[in-house]
């Protein structure tokens, strides 16, 4: 497998390339004003409880209140009653599953786990098997000979007195018994200085932060068989070096500084994906179309024939045009991170074995995506019904914002987004061309975050490139509109 990881790492946000067969199959962008929370342990408060939907809300410092069904405290406890387990006023442990969505606030839950390179520990407090040793084994290991395997390795590595539960990631398969153990030592030591945390501190409070997304990705994504992992940061460099030293080593020699004259992103072209996955259109090779409408409900795929006409007959046009949209399909939705309900509209198809092997296309193809999906055979009306695990906001809904011009139905760049634009380009033109001085003349909006809260990066830009950076607002420049003056 010919697999690249690029790593762009800048003061304000964090973007990371999964590039497979020489194209962008996935990506994920952290800004660090609004990092995601997902995987973070709280010592929270409950604000109240409602039980006619067997759920409560919880206060863990966050703007919205946060918000936590009866299922998320107890797993096999179907008749447990909410209002038994929680009252207003009280104190408990619990952990993000989901980050907050649109108005939705954060969902919770009090089953605990902390995650490492190998294994996935479950404390006590957050476990049904409480007082018991538990060993769990990854669904994707389905063999189970090599479960039984890894299970009886673990045991014999785990210390007699080991409480809660360990689950088996798939990687562990190929990790060493040392590596294990160092495993098993980070995360007990996590889980002791939380509870450390937990004794001092009142509710609600943050006692313990998931890692970055550069060490997410390693941790979770960069495996064996990854050729590449460019990070374009020295100073990150060296911390994910020492990162990956740590619980990684068999990854070192493959984690590389990238240095020259084009910036990371832009060897791979991964900043036109980015603008064409912004868009509702994606056009196949073929000359055929997808139309992708995102709603907060729902996303619908529209597959259109186009200018396609290749094929000897209507059939065969409509079954390869199918084909090549299911690959592409599978790819939008890792590359848009899109979730919950996904409705695909093929092209009409007569042959039920065109239907087969389309939805066989399909489901092949999203085998290669972290996320959870399921797939539905074809409706009555030659619908594919599908879910995708939603734990994080989409690339739309990251990059852009509803436009006022057109009340909502459209979408524009925010000026975050535009500001962070116009400081990669800087970068780009003073590698390229070395000017003497820049100045920035764009939309009011965007020169006015520059003065304030976006302050500080364009002056430690600034002192960076060692050259003078200059600003002037253009009142009838469009929000995306700037340009680049140099001097």
């Amino acid at each position: 497998m010919n697999e690249v990881i690029l790593i762009n790492i800048t003061p304000q946000e964090t973007r990371v390339a999964l590039i497979q067969q020489g194209a962008v199959q996935d990506l994920q962008i952290e800004r660090t004003r609004q990092r995601g929370i997902v995987g973070n342990i709280y010592l929270a408060k409950v604000v109240r409880v409602l039980p006619g939907m067997q759920s409560a809300f919880i206060e863990i410092g966050l703007e919205r209140t946060a918000f936590m069904h009866v299922a998320d405290i107890t797993k096999n406890n179907p008749q447990a009653q909410i209002e038994k387990l929680l009252f207003e006023g009280q104190t408990l442990l619990v952990q993000v599953l989901k980050d907050p969505l649109g108005t939705k606030g954060a969902r919770l839950t009090t089953q605990l786990s902390i995650a490492g390179r190998n294994l996935v520990y479950l404390p006590p407090a957050g476990s049904d098997t409480a007082t018991d040793q538990y060993i769990g084994v990854s669904q994707r290991i389905d063999q189970p000979d090599e479960r039984e395997a890894i299970k009886a390795r673990l045991a014999g590595l785990m210390a007699p007195d080991e409480k809660g539960g360990i689950i088996v990631r798939t990687s562990a398969q190929d990790a060493s018994d040392t590596e294990l153990q160092h495993d098993m030592l980070y995360l007990r030591t996590t889980w002791e200085n939380i509870q450390a945390a937990m004794k001092h501190n009142p509710a609600p409070t943050l006692l313990y932060q998931d890692l970055s997304l550069a060490e997410r990705v390693l941790r979770d994504v960069a495996v064996e068989e990854s050729t590449q992992i460019r990070v374009d940061s020295a100073e990150n460099f060296e911390k994910l070096k020492a990162f990956t030293n740590a619980y990684m080593p068999n990854l070192l020699g493959k984690l590389t500084l990238h240095r020259g004259e084009h910036a990371l992103f832009d060897v791979f072209d991964v900043d036109a994906e980015i603008n064409k996955a912004l868009g509702c259109r994606v056009d196949l090779k073929s000359g055929g179309y997808l139309m992708i409408d995102q709603t907060e409900s729902m996303t619908t795929i529209d597959v259109n024939t186009g200018s396609y006409v290749g094929a000897r007959n209507l059939d065969d046009t409509v079954f390869k045009t199918n084909l090549e949209a299911a690959q592409a399909i599978a790819r939008q939705l890792r590359l848009r991170n899109l979730g919950g309900i996904i409705i695909i509209d093929f092209i009409d198809m007569v042959g039920k074995n065109h239907q087969e092997s389309v939805l066989h296309e399909l489901k092949r193809n999203l085998e290669r995506d972290h996320a959870h999906t399921s797939v539905s055979d074809f409706s009555a009306l030659g619908l594919v019904e599908m879910t995708r695990k939603r734990t994080r906001e989409s690339l739309a809904h990251i990059t852009c914002e509803p436009c006022s011009t057109c009340l909502g139905k459209g979408e524009v760049k925010t000026a975050q987004t535009i500001c962070y634009e116009i400081l990669r380009e800087i970068v780009r033109e003073h590698r390229q061309f070395n000017p003497k001085e820049f100045r920035i003349v764009a939309a009011p909006d965007v020169i006015d975050l520059f003065l304030e809260e976006e302050n500080q990066f364009l002056a430690q830009l600034g002192d960076f490139i060692a050259k003078p950076i200059t600003l002037q607002a253009e009142g009838s420049f469009r929000q995306e509109q700037y340009d680049i003056v140099l001097g």
